[in-house]
């Protein structure tokens, strides 16, 4: 439980820098979404149950916020978690690029989606691609700078001693 609650305090710190680069972009209507950032490292190294949690306290986070119907990003977060979590075994987890270019796929998936789900709530959905397609470019780009970092940071925040996990703990998860 003291795992979920350090990656949650760390995701809450990336949905606090994220919101104040998007407050700062807002008169250039550039808006960066980075979901595939918040669920790639629970999804990879915590536990099944720690990471989950950690990624729906992180989606009912950002429901509390944004104008979608509350429980979405909740939703899927925890199924983009599931899947991620499915193929952990297969991919280098250790690694930063393979943890950034898997940020960037779940990126572009929740993106795509929930882009498919909110275009039915305009009048004119067909204009507003342009404008989805500008900011999914920016939000990649901006997930790639910032994604080394957000791991980083979640890497040494989860080795703390607070944590409690021993050497074999952390080698055989």
């Amino acid at each position: 439980m003291r795992r979920c609650l350090v990656s949650f305090l760390t995701l809450y710190l990336l949905w606090a820098v994220v919101a104040q680069v998007n407050q700062s972009l807002a008169p250039w209507h550039i808006y960066f979404f980075v979901g595939g950032l918040f669920i790639t490292y629970p999804a990879l190294v915590l536990p099944s149950r720690a990471g989950l949690a950690a990624n729906l306290l992180g989606g009912l986070m950002l429901d509390a916020v944004t104008p979608v119907p509350f429980g979405l990003h909740a939703a899927l977060f925890a199924v983009a978690h599931l899947l991620i979590f499915n193929i952990r075994d297969r991919v280098p987890r250790d690694d930063t690029i393979t943890r950034v270019v898997v940020a960037l796929l779940a990126n572009l998936g929740l993106f795509l989606v929930f882009s498919f789900l909110e275009i039915t709530r305009i009048r004119a959905p067909g204009a507003a691609w342009p404008r989805l397609v500008c900011d999914l470019l920016c939000s990649q780009v901006f997930l790639a700078l910032i994604g080394p970092w957000f791991f980083a940071l979640q890497q040494a925040v989860d080795t703390r001693p607070w944590s409690r996990r021993g050497a074999f703990e952390r080698e055989y998860e």
